[in-house]
């Protein structure tokens, strides 16, 4: 059986370890097997928990039950993907809707907003630096339905303040979506600061391990929740059983592995940050970076990834291809450092005016730190820089 009361309060990583991992009734296996059935039995008079594996899965159900408590959700829908739980929140929109983001922000829900939303969806969205919360009320319509943030954004890691954001949109009968992939529910719960949904990409630290592709979709009203547990049956978003136990595989350290990696993150951002040849390190740990102290305000800590700026693309290539130990690759959040050039991969069908004029430049770098010893990690950082 499952082990004791799951409703009291307990740690974040007793919750990640226990909640959703009952021991199986059959044989008393402490990990829960993984169910990959696709379909279940069901007779005359009976109203059975598992149909049809579209529908729902044992071993989704059990990460769905350990995500929602760890993002103080009632309710949890796992997807095939990071943007599939995009796609299930705006399949709640209508076309003629409007929709309002941040300006700056990963770059697959970018081009998903500009192209599929409102090519296919007839959702028109207007992109504002959501740091002004007077051009955020400029920019919102009598048909403004929803607001999508990331914080910190995607790859200039501006700090947002949720708690405005969602009193404007409380006022203003707004939706307010928060992907909440760069901090994890380990940092960060915006549900708490009057978010309505919450998305990740499990890709990232939930999974751990660059090894699944996975999303998810969190919220507390019931109502929201039906509409996107039915969105993603009808799309078919469903992961499958296997990805599944990954992610709860993953979700079992990731206590652990966030606090490493941002204990790294913060001694190489001051490396980086004292070093001649960078020009600016954007990092929400250091004092100077301008969400400093807004990002205290409501997260317990700054986050693993640092986004840097060198001189020119000629520095900033000869210092990508100089890193050893890091992994010359797109995503983040796995257990090993990765260095992207984000007008190279993950904001590369932006067009290139928006990424002028939000900074993100061909002599940006973002890295996600892993868990490698901190030194390593250091020395090969001015080993590149040396190269420059």
């Amino acid at each position: 059986m499952e082990s004791k009361n799951h409703n009291l309060v307990r740690g974040f990583a007793t919750r990640a370890i226990h909640t959703g991992g009952a021991v199986d009734p059959t044989t008393g296996a402490v990990i829960p097997p993984i169910h990959v059935s696709s379909t279940y039995e069901i007779f005359p008079g009976q109203t059975p928990k598992f149909i049809y594996g579209r529908f729902d899965n044992p071993t989704r159900t059990n990460l769905e039950k350990t995500l929602a408590s760890l993002e103080n959700a009632k309710h949890c829908i796992a997807t095939s993907s990071g943007l599939a739980a995009v796609s299930i929140v705006y399949h709640m929109l209508k076309p003629g809707d409007h929709v309002i983001s941040n300006d700056d922000l990963y770059g697959g829900t970018t081009n998903y907003l500009m192209d599929l939303g409102a090519e296919s969806e007839g959702v028109a969205t207007d992109f504002v630096d959501l740091r002004d919360l007077k051009a955020l009320t400029a920019a919102i319509k009598g048909n403004t339905r929803l607001l999508w943030v990331e914080t910190p954004t995607n790859p200039t890691l501006k700090v947002l303040d949720l708690e405005a954001l969602a009193t404007i949109c409380k006022e203003k009968g707004i939706l307010l979506v928060v992907d909440n992939t760069f901090l994890t529910p380990c940092l960060q719960n915006p549900l708490e600061f009057g978010a309505d949904i919450v998305v990740h990409s499990c890709t990232k630290y939930i999974g751990g391990h660059s090894d699944i592709i996975m999303g998810c979709a969190m919220t507390n009203n019931e109502d929201l929740y039906k509409k996107m547990k039915k969105n993603a049956s009808l799309l078919g978003c469903c992961p499958g059983p296997f990805d599944c136990y990954l992610a709860s595989r993953g979700l079992k350290t990731l206590a652990l592995r966030v606090a490493k990696a941002e204990e790294n993150a913060r001694k190489l951002a001051a490396v980086l940050s004292s070093h001649t040849k960078v020009q600016e390190v954007l990092y929400p740990g250091l004092a100077s970076h301008p969400g400093h102290e807004l990002m205290k305000k409501h997260a317990r800590g700054f986050g693993c990834m640092i986004t840097i700026k060198l001189k020119s693309a000629a520095e900033a290539n000869a210092f990508y291809s100089s890193l050893s130990l890091f992994g010359h690759a797109v995503s983040l959040g796995g257990v090993e450092s990765l260095v992207c050039i984000p007008v190279m991969v993950t904001h590369k069908a932006v067009p290139k005016e928006l990424r002028e004029k939000l900074g993100i430049t061909d002599s940006m770098v973002r890295l996600s730190i892993g868990i490698e010893d901190v030194e390593d990690l250091k020395d090969d950082i001015l080993q590149a820089l040396e190269t420059v």
